[in-house]
């Protein structure tokens, strides 16, 4: 299991990643659905201001600081910089939590900041296009890696032992960057250029038929496999799809297999919490 995730368009959105522990947006009814969970994340990241995204925000800092699980961690919080609603939205909740009994912090971040996390792993911010005026941020975890310079690559493991005893390993390794995870926020298409080469995308898909659309402020599923025609992730999670499709998730997700045979289809049911 690598994603927790609860979402339907409107209502609430949340995406917990455990491998590096982080929630991804905050939703109503968070807190009672990760429970202990929670104690455990030290970093969130807040896509955009809209309410379905961070309405669960209180509860979260409020069950952290009164319930009996351990308060040595702190919190830090990033939101996009310049959105009015979300630092009043915050202001709000520290006079609501005045004697708070663990590190709250919050940090603004804007298209092309950087995150240090754990296991050299950090966490890069993206601009997203949604609704006009409201800024938003999409999220990509990247990982520091070393792999075998290409002029090696075709050796034996006896010969690249024999290497190694003779120029020593960091001499015959190159350093590259993976990129991991792409979550997409709410947002219009993520450019394939940033998406390229990561193996898990995270996509909000509001409608699965474009008649629905009226205004173009989330994707659709067409724009969806539009995008996948031009890159090749090994697993696609959609998520945000609207309540009126519920019936017709098992059949868009079959109809995806079939198309796009070498990757790995999620869809976040808007009724259930998904374990991924």
């Amino acid at each position: 299991m690598e994603f927790i995730i609860r979402s339907k368009a409107l209502y609430t959105t949340w995406v917990y990643y455990k491998p590096d522990r982080l929630l991804f947006d905050v939703g109503e009814g968070i807190s009672a659905a990760l429970g202990n969970k929670i104690y455990s994340i030290e970093k969130i990241f807040i896509s955009h201001s809209h309410v379905d995204h961070i309405a669960g925000l209180w509860g979260f800092i409020n069950t952290r600081n009164n319930a009996m699980g351990s308060r040595e961690k702190g919190l830090t919080i990033y939101y996009p910089k310049g959105s009015k609603n979300i630092e009043e939205y915050l202001n709000f909740i520290q006079r609501m939590n005045k004697y708070l009994r663990f590190k709250l912090e919050f940090i603004t971040v804007e298209h092309g900041d950087i995150i240090p996390l754990k296991n050299n792993r950090y966490l890069k911010i993206f601009k997203t296009r949604h609704t006009p005026g409201e800024k938003s941020v999409g999220f990509q975890i990247l990982e520091n890696r070393k792999r075998l310079k290409s002029e090696y690559q075709n050796l034996s493991g006896n010969e690249i032992k024999e290497l190694i005893s003779k120029m020593g390993k960091e001499n015959i390794l190159e350093k590259y960057t993976k990129k991991l995870v792409t979550i997409s926020g709410d947002s219009l298409p993520v450019s394939p250029d940033i998406i390229e080469d990561s193996d898990i995308l995270v996509h909000e898909c509001t409608f699965i038929r474009e008649k629905d659309r009226k205004l173009r402020n989330h994707t659709s599923l067409d724009e969806i496999k539009k995008l996948l025609t031009q890159i090749k992730p090994k697993k696609v999670i959609l998520y945000h799809i609207s309540s009126r499709y519920t019936r017709l998730i098992k059949k868009t997700k079959e109809e995806l297999s079939s198309e796009f045979k070498d990757i790995e289809f999620h869809i976040v049911h808007p009724e259930e919490i998904s374990i991924i």
